[in-house]
C-alpha cells in the first residue's frame, strides 16, 4: 500500500472517530444531566471531548511526523494504540446508545399511531433514558480496560508453551531432544528493557538442547536490535543457536535513499545475527549430531503467500538425505500450507511464526478465536497433516498495536520423542 493511500484511510477513520465523539458526548450529557455538581458534570462531558479529540489529533500528527526511512518508534506505536483503544471503546458505547435510540424511535412511532391524541402532549421522539447511557458505559468499559491492560502488562506477559511430538523415524539418540523457539522479536517496538530481560531469562531457564529463532528480529532497520544484542546473545544451547529471516527483516516496509543503502542494512542485520551467536540459515541446511546419529536442520528465507517469496526449499534441501529426520525453519506458515506439507520430500517438523496471533484473541481449552484466523489457516500452535507437523509461535514481541490481549508473547519448548 502506498503511503498516500495509507494516510487517506486513516484520515477517514479519524473523521469517523470525531462523529463517534459527538454521539458519545450526547450520551454522557444524558448520563450526567441530573448531577447536582455542575462543575463535575462539565468535567466529565467536556473533559471526555478534550481527551478523545486530543488523541485523534495526536494520531493524525504522527502520521505525518514519522519518517518512512525510520518507521514507527515506540512513541508512535503508543499514540496509535491509544487511538485504537479510544476508537474501539467509542464503537461499543455508540452501539448500545444506538440500539436504545432505535427502541425509543419505535416507541414514538407506535405511540403516535396508537394514541394520536397524545401527540400534542408528548414529543414524538421520547427522551433518552439514563439507564441506556449507564449500560453503554458499562459495556464500553470492558474493551477499554482489557486493551489498556494489554498495553501496560499484556505485551510482556511471557508464557511458555510446551509440546511433545512423537515420530516413528526419529533417531534414538534424539529421543527426548528439546528445542526452544522464539519468533518475531520486533526489537524496534520494545519500550521496557527490564521486561524484555524477563522474557530472555525465561527462555534461558528452559535449558533446551537447541535454540532456534524464526524471523523478524527487527521492524525495519538493523539498528533496532543493537541495544539488545548482549541480552538476546545470552541465550545459548549445547547444540547451537540457529536463525532465519522474516518478512520485516528485509526492510521492504520503509523507504531507503537507494537500493545500495537497503542492501547494506540487510548485510548489517546478518552481521547482527552473527554477533548474537546465531547461525543464520539462508536456504541451506546443517546437520545436528548426537551420539553418532544426525538430524537435518533446514532454514529458508521468507516465503509468504502473496508477498516476499525469497525462500527456496529445494535449494535448502540440497545434500540432505531423503531418509534424514528434518526440521525446517520457515517464518511464514503459508509456506507450509502451500509448499511444505505436500512436498515430495518429507519434512517432519516445520517451525514458523509471523502471525502474532494478531496479538488479540481468545484461547481456552475448548475454544480458540483470533481475527487473524480469517487470513491464515494455521495461525498459532500445532498443526498436523499426514504426520508432517507445523508449529506456529505466537511471537515474542509486538508490532503497531503496542500490546497483547488473550494472545500472550510466547516461548516455545518442543520435545521430540521416538514413538
Amino acid at each position: 500500500m502506498h503511503r498516500r493511500n495509507f494516510f487517506d484511510i486513516f484520515l477517514i477513520i479519524a473523521a469517523i472517530s470525531l462523529l463517534l465523539d459527538w454521539y458519545v458526548f450526547n450520551g454522557l450529557q444524558t448520563l450526567t444531566k441530573d448531577w447536582k455538581a455542575i462543575r463535575f458534570r462539565r468535567l466529565v462531558t467536556f473533559g471526555y471531548l478534550v481527551i478523545s479529540i486530543g488523541i485523534s489529533i495526536s494520531f493524525l500528527a504522527i502520521l505525518g511526523s514519522f519518517t518512512t526511512a525510520k518507521g514507527m518508534t515506540p512513541f508512535h506505536e503508543w499514540i496509535l494504540s491509544l487511538f485504537i483503544i479510544s476508537f474501539i471503546t467509542k464503537v461499543f458505547f455508540v452501539l448500545i446508545l444506538f440500539l436504545g435510540d432505535i427502541g425509543r424511535l419505535f416507541y414514538g412511532i407506535i405511540g403516535h399511531f396508537i394514541n394520536p391524541k397524545s401527540k400534542a402532549d408528548k414529543p414524538f421522539f421520547p427522551s433518552r433514558r439514563k439507564f441506556i447511557s449507564e449500560a453503554a458505559v458499562l459495556v464500553a468499559a470492558f474493551p477499554f480496560t482489557g486493551l489498556l491492560y494489554g498495553m501496560v502488562k499484556g505485551k510482556y506477559d511471557y508464557r511458555v508453551h510446551r509440546q511433545t511430538l512423537y515420530f516413528n523415524d526419529l533417531p534414538e539418540a534424539f529421543d527426548g531432544f528439546t528445542i526452544t523457539q522464539l519468533s518475531d522479536i520486533h526489537s524496534g517496538s520494545f519500550d521496557n528493557t527490564a521486561a524484555v530481560q524477563r522474557g530472555i531469562d525465561l527462555a534461558k531457564a528452559q535449558k533446551s538442547d537447541l535454540f532456534v529463532f524464526t524471523g523478524d528480529l527487527v521492524n525495519n532497520a538493523a539498528w533496532e536490535i543493537e541495544p539488545y544484542l548482549g541480552r538476546f546473545g545470552e541465550i545459548k544451547a549445547p547444540y547451537g543457536q540457529f536463525s532465519i529471516l522474516g518478512n520485516h527483516d528485509y526492510g521492504d516496509y520503509i523507504e531507503w535513499g537507494s537500493e545500495a543503502e537497503k542492501a547494506a542494512n540487510l548485510d548489517k542485520l546478518k552481521q547482527h545475527h552473527k554477533a548474537l551467536g546465531y547461525r543464520l540459515l539462508l536456504n541451506e541446511n546443517v546437520e545436528i549430531e548426537k551420539n553418532g546419529q544426525k538430524i537435518s536442520l533446514i532454514g529458508v528465507e521468507n516465503w509468504g503467500f502473496g508477498f516476499i517469496q525469497k525462500g527456496d526449499l529445494d535449494k535448502a534441501l540440497q545434500g540432505v538425505n531423503n531418509d534424514s529426520f528434518k526440521v525446517l525453519l520457515s517464518h511464514d506458515p503459508t509456506h507450509w500450507e502451500k509448499k511444505v506439507r505436500n512436498h515430495p520430500t518429507t519434512v517432519h517438523l516445520t517451525l514458523a511464526g509471523h502471525t502474532h496471533g494478531a496479538q488479540f484473541g481468545v484461547e481456552t481449552a475448548g475454544f480458540r478465536w483470533s481475527p487473524v484466523q480469517y487470513r491464515y489457516l494455521d495461525w498459532a500452535g500445532l498443526a498436523n497433516e499426514k504426520n508432517r507437523y507445523l508449529y506456529v509461535n505466537r511471537g515474542f514481541g509486538f508490532l503497531a498495536f503496542s500490546g497483547r490481549l488473550g494472545i500472550w508473547p510466547e516461548i516455545t519448548v518442543l520435545t521430540l520423542k521416538k514413538a
